[in-house]
C-alpha cells in the first residue's frame, strides 16, 4: 500500500530564496514519482501517513508539536546562520532561535542538506539517529548548458560583450553572503565584469542594510546588481557568465552552486569547512580578497586553469544527479516508522515493563524448580 506524504511550506511571496528553490525541486521529484511510490498532498488537508515540514512557519510549529502522524522536518538552515541574514533586537533573535529549535526538537525525523549540520544539531540535544543527510539537487532539464549561439544571445540581453570575462554572484544581499568582498574584489580587477543577482528579500531588517544599499546604489564601473531574477531567467544568467563566485562567510548548501554546475559553470567559493563534504574536490577556494583576486585573475587569463575548473563543475553535476537523489528519498520514506517518536517511546516503555514482569516470573519459576523436593 502506497504511503501518503503531506508537504507543508511557505515563502512564495519572498523572492530570491534558495530554500524555496530546493523545496520545490524536492516536492516536484516526489510528485513525479507519486503514481509509482507515494500519494502526495502539498499544503492541503487530508489523511496522510507522514507529515513533511519544509519551512519554519507557524503551521510547521504546531504540526511538529501536535501531529498524530510522524513528522519529518527538512533542515535547510541552522539557528546560528540567522546571524548575518536578518537583524533583530537580541531578545527577539533569541526567541526566534528557540522557536526554530523547538520545531526541530519536536520532530520525529530530521533531514539535513549538508552533513556538517549533523554535528551542530547534536549539540542542541537532537539525537544523531534521528538525523539523515539527503542532498539538494537541480533539474537538469531546467538548468543546462547552452550552445555558443544561444549563449551570445543572452549575453546581448545582459549587455555583455562576447569576449568579456564575467563573474557572477547569486543570493540575497546580506552581510553573510560576502557582498562587500565581492565588490572589493571587483575593484582590484577592472578588466573583469562582476554581476550580482539577488536583492533584499527581508527588506530593511536585512543585516547591514544601510551599507549594502549604499554599495548597490553606487557600485564600481565593472559591477552591476541586477536584482532578483525569476527562476526561469537564472538559466540564462548562468550561461551568460564564466564563473560563479560565492564569497559567503556562512553558508548552507547553496542551490546556486548546483544550478551553476548543471550549466557546466566553474565555481569559486570562500574556503569554508562546510563545503568540503558536499563539493568534494569540485571547486576552487580562497580565504580572503587577496586570494579571490589572484584566483579570478588567473581564471580569466589561463585557459588550461579555467578548463580544470570546468571539469570540477562537471564532477559535482554528476554526483548530485536527480536519479541518485530520487532513490535516496524513496528508500527514506519507505523506511520510516509510521508511529510518532513519543508514542513509540511509551510503547517501548510499556513493553519493557511487561518484559520485566515476564523475566521476573521466569526467574522465580526457575528458582522454584531448582529447590530440592524435601
Amino acid at each position: 500500500m502506497k504511503r501518503t506524504i503531506k508537504m507543508i511550506y511557505t515563502g512564495e511571496k519572498i523572492k530570491g530564496q534558495g530554500v524555496l528553490s530546493a523545496t520545490k525541486e524536492q516536492i516536484n521529484l516526489i510528485e513525479t514519482k507519486a503514481d509509482e511510490h507515494f500519494n502526495v498532498l502539498v499544503n492541503k488537508r487530508g489523511k496522510h501517513d507522514i507529515l513533511h515540514l519544509h519551512t519554519v512557519n507557524p503551521k510547521s510549529y504546531f504540526g511538529a508539536k501536535y501531529s498524530k502522524k510522524p513528522v519529518v522536518t527538512h533542515v535547510h538552515f541552522l539557528p546560528d546562520t540567522l546571524e548575518g541574514s536578518i537583524k533583530l533586537p537580541r531578545l527577539f533573535m533569541g526567541m526566534f532561535k528557540k522557536y526554530v529549535l523547538s520545531i526541530y526538537r519536536n520532530s520525529d525525523h530530521i533531514v539535513v542538506v549538508n552533513p556538517s549540520f549533523i554535528e551542530e544539531l547534536v549539540k542542541f540535544n537532537i539525537k544523531e539517529e534521528r538525523i539523515t543527510y539527503i542532498p539538494n539537487f537541480v533539474n537538469e532539464k531546467v538548468f543546462y548548458k547552452y550552445d555558443k549561439a544561444r549563449r551570445n544571445e543572452v549575453r546581448k540581453e545582459f549587455n555583455v560583450k562576447e569576449d568579456e570575462f564575467v563573474v557572477v554572484g547569486v543570493g540575497q544581499v546580506q552581510q553573510r553572503k560576502g557582498v562587500v568582498d565581492f565588490v572589493e574584489t571587483a575593484k582590484r580587477l577592472p578588466h573583469v565584469r562582476f554581476i550580482w543577482a539577488g536583492g533584499f528579500s527581508f527588506g530593511k531588517i536585512t543585516d547591514g542594510y544601510k551599507e549594502l544599499k549604499e554599495i548597490m546604489d553606487n557600485p564600481p564601473k565593472n559591477v552591476e546588481f541586477v536584482g532578483i531574477l525569476d527562476r526561469e531567467k537564472m538559466t540564462d544568467f548562468y550561461n551568460m557568465s564564466d564563473l560563479l563566485f560565492m564569497p559567503s562567510f556562512n553558508e548552507l548548501f547553496p542551490m546556486a552552486i548546483l544550478e551553476s554546475c548543471s550549466c557546466e559553470n566553474p565555481i569559486f567559493v570562500r574556503d569554508l569547512k562546510l563545503f568540503e563534504p558536499v563539493l568534494l574536490d569540485g571547486y576552487y577556494r580562497a580565504s580572503d580578497v587577496d586570494g579571490f583576486v589572484e584566483t579570478i585573475d588567473k581564471l580569466s587569463k589561463d585557459k588550461d586553469y579555467y578548463n580544470i575548473a570546468v571539469r570540477h563543475a562537471l564532477s559535482v553535476k554528476e554526483f548530485y544527479s536527480r536519479e541518485n537523489v530520487k532513490n535516496l528519498w524513496i528508500d527514506y520514506y519507505n523506511g520510516l516508522s509510521l508511529i510518532r517518536r513519543k508514542k513509540q517511546a511509551k510503547i517501548d516503555k510499556k513493553n519493557a515493563k511487561k518484559q520485566a514482569k515476564i523475566d521476573k516470573k521466569n526467574a522465580r519459576n526457575k528458582k522454584n524448580k531448582e529447590k530440592p523436593p524435601f
